[in-house]
């Protein structure tokens, strides 16, 4: 997620919780101040307004809802997307410009994890940022190779080379690995 996707995120969160924060101290004092018995959120004037409306109320009600509910899915599904770099910046001065192609990072971090015999297929992404990069990857191992190849392959080849390329010594890294039978994927596919 990049700093404009965030900071767009906390604002939208704040200005919602503080609109029901408000609803919710006017209902608390509306139903400390009247009489007991007396209902908090219906009043006297919303119940007649509404038996009263023609049906057109109804229908401005279902489009509010309506607009409210693509808001919030397109909310959801930009949360989902990661905003993914086309090139890393490593290097930046007088003597030039040194970028990368995220996808050939992500290529590389591929390829190394398909070089393990525990793993039949790999796939890697990056997200982030020039400074601050990630990397998801999927794996899909032998369910009876031992986790223990997989593991020392991240730990000693995969991830210092990813970390050595992007000149950085540290790059969060989230790995789904899924279990397969080894009949089911006879050979090694990198995607």
């Amino acid at each position: 997620m990049n700093r404009r996707t965030g900071r767009g995120n906390r604002l939208g969160l704040a200005l919602v919780g503080l609109v029901l924060t408000i609803l919710g101290v006017l209902a608390l004092i509306r139903a400390a101040i009247a009489p007991p018995g007396t209902p908090v959120v219906y009043g006297g004037g919303t119940g007649p307004f509404f038996a009263a409306a023609s049906p057109w109320i109804w229908w401005a009600v279902a489009l509010v809802s309506i607009v409210v509910a693509l808001l919030g899915l397109r909310w959801l599904i930009v949360q989902g997307l990661g905003q993914a770099p086309r090139a890393l910046r490593l290097e930046s001065g007088p003597g030039g410009v040194t970028d990368v192609s995220a996808g050939g990072v992500a290529h590389a971090v591929a390829a190394d994890l398909a070089s393990s015999p525990a793993v039949l297929r790999a796939g890697a992404d990056l997200a982030g940022t020039d400074r601050r990069p990630e990397v998801r990857l999927r794996l899909v191992t032998d369910e009876q190779a031992p986790m223990r190849t997989l593991t020392d392959h991240l730990a000693g080849v995969t991830l210092p080379r990813m970390r050595s390329a992007l000149e950085t010594d540290r790059v969060p890294t989230v790995a789904r690995v899924t279990l397969e039978p080894p009949q089911a994927s006879p050979h090694r596919v990198l995607r």
